[in-house]
């Protein structure tokens, strides 16, 4: 468990160097810089970094379209993994987007990702269904999550 010396605030276009090196290291097929870069400005996104010590240690990016939520993008540095991180920057993004008087939050997640699966299960996130063939590198399909907020 992670204790006062986690930060959680809106990732900035300084943390781009070290979310880039979490989500290369998290992902065989990883967002690039501009996508990133057009995110942190794009209206309706939201993005958090977790920071230790002024370093990036995690970042969730997210959308939200009319009163509709989506995560779209959740990594945790490698050495930080297993600490609740991922659980605090869930739990902070689904009272953001309560706020943001959002009905329903959507994901896709590897069906592969046990950790995942269950860090949005102990949320209240269901199973909608799946999309076959979703990702590549390797192909594999996604499971399409949701968490009803009202």
């Amino acid at each position: 468990m992670v204790g006062k010396e986690l930060i959680i605030a809106d990732m900035k276009v300084d943390d781009l160097p070290e979310a880039l090196a979490i989500e290369t290291a998290s992902f065989k097929t990883p967002w690039s810089e501009p996508l990133f870069y057009n995110e942190i400005f794009k209206t309706t996104a939201i993005l958090r970094v977790a920071k230790i010590n002024e370093h990036v240690v995690g970042y969730l990016c997210a959308d939200v379209i009319i009163d509709e939520g989506h995560i779209l993008n959740l990594a945790v540095h490698q050495e930080y993994r297993g600490r609740g991180i991922a659980s605090r920057m869930i739990k902070e993004m689904i009272d953001i987007m309560r706020d943001r008087s959002c009905g329903s939050i959507f994901l896709e997640v590897r069906a592969s990702n046990d950790v995942a699966l269950k860090i949005y299960e102990k949320f209240g996130f269901g199973l909608l269904g799946t999309r076959k063939n979703y990702y590549v590198s390797p192909v594999e399909d996604a499971v399409v999550m949701a968490l009803r907020l009202r």
